[in-house]
């Protein structure tokens, strides 16, 4: 394998329209590819409406979608054409729980070089407060923590509010993560100045991967999104960065053959102590 990889990040607005978001999706995931582009990266509902912004309503699960199914057929048939590693995410519709309830998923289908469907990432910590009511749409992931083994290297997926769990972070290093992904929804002045970057750099910093987060952009019903995909390596250092508001495809050259030199792989996964952890996270409150 390589060690060079070329990642792009798709930063679009999305529409009330399905199809033309996919159909531009589509789109920009070809010009990234002929642009260069191995792994490709697209937002948080990245061909949808961000629905969370609205408290769910009775039926909300008919916004969804399984997977496979149209969205994830296109761009397998996409990835195995031109011969690329695509990431999107969606709200998948998986049936129902034992109760009769639709179990519905923030999830990240991850596609291989050759269009085959290597797994899903679901969410596993859903959030609610004002603009984004998750709980309401979304059954808390069951998919663990993945990392997929792909044509141009070894992908995770963090999205969006699982990036704020360290255990998670560090979990996706111990699974051997060489890239993780963050298809993220984070809005205009969402978080203090600075931490929205500097929360990644120092995931990858202390977990010794790149990151790139992939963020929506443009206004909405109630919201408008920032923008501002970037990509940091695993020293921390930040280096390619999109625009706020702006709709373009970010370019990130990687080179792999670094990661076993930065600190986290040196120093500070090998000096872990597991032994001890286990009791410092068990639940005291009973």
């Amino acid at each position: 394998m390589n060690s060079n990889l070329n990642l792009a990040l798709i930063q679009q607005p999305a529409t009330d329209d399905r199809q033309l978001n996919v159909s531009r999706g589509l789109e920009a995931a070809r010009q990234a590819a002929a642009d260069g582009a191995q792994v490709i990266a697209f937002a948080e509902l990245a061909f949808e409406p961000f629905y969370p912004q609205w408290r769910a309503e009775p039926g909300f699960e008919r916004l969804a979608e399984p997977i496979p199914g149209p969205i994830t057929d296109a761009f397998c048939q996409l990835a195995a054409e031109l011969g690329v590693v695509i990431a999107i995410n969606l709200f998948e519709h998986a049936g129902q729980d034992a109760e009769g309830r639709p179990r519905t998923f923030d999830a990240s289908p991850v596609i291989d070089a050759d269009g085959s469907l290597l797994g899903v990432t679901r969410m596993l910590h859903i959030t609610d407060y004002e603009g984004f009511h998750e709980k309401g749409y979304y059954t808390p992931g069951d998919s663990g923590v993945p990392v997929y083994s792909t044509r141009f290297g070894r992908l995770g997926i963090a999205i969006c509010y699982d990036r704020h769990y360290p255990e998670y972070m560090r979990a996706l290093a111990l699974a051997g993560a060489d890239v993780v992904l963050v298809p993220q929804a984070g809005s205009v002045g969402e978080w203090p100045e600075g931490l929205y970057e500097a929360e990644m750099r120092v995931a990858a910093f202390q977990n010794g991967y790149y990151v790139g987060l992939c963020n929506r952009v443009g206004p909405e019903d109630r919201l408008e999104f920032a923008g501002e995909s970037f990509v940091c390596d695993p020293r921390g250092v930040v280096l390619a960065r999109a625009g706020q508001g702006t709709t373009e495809i970010l370019h990130c050259q990687l080179d792999l053959s670094q990661l076993n030199d930065c600190p986290a792989r040196k120093l500070f996964l090998t000096d872990r102590r597991p032994d001890l952890y286990a009791d410092w996270f068990r639940d005291r409150s009973e």
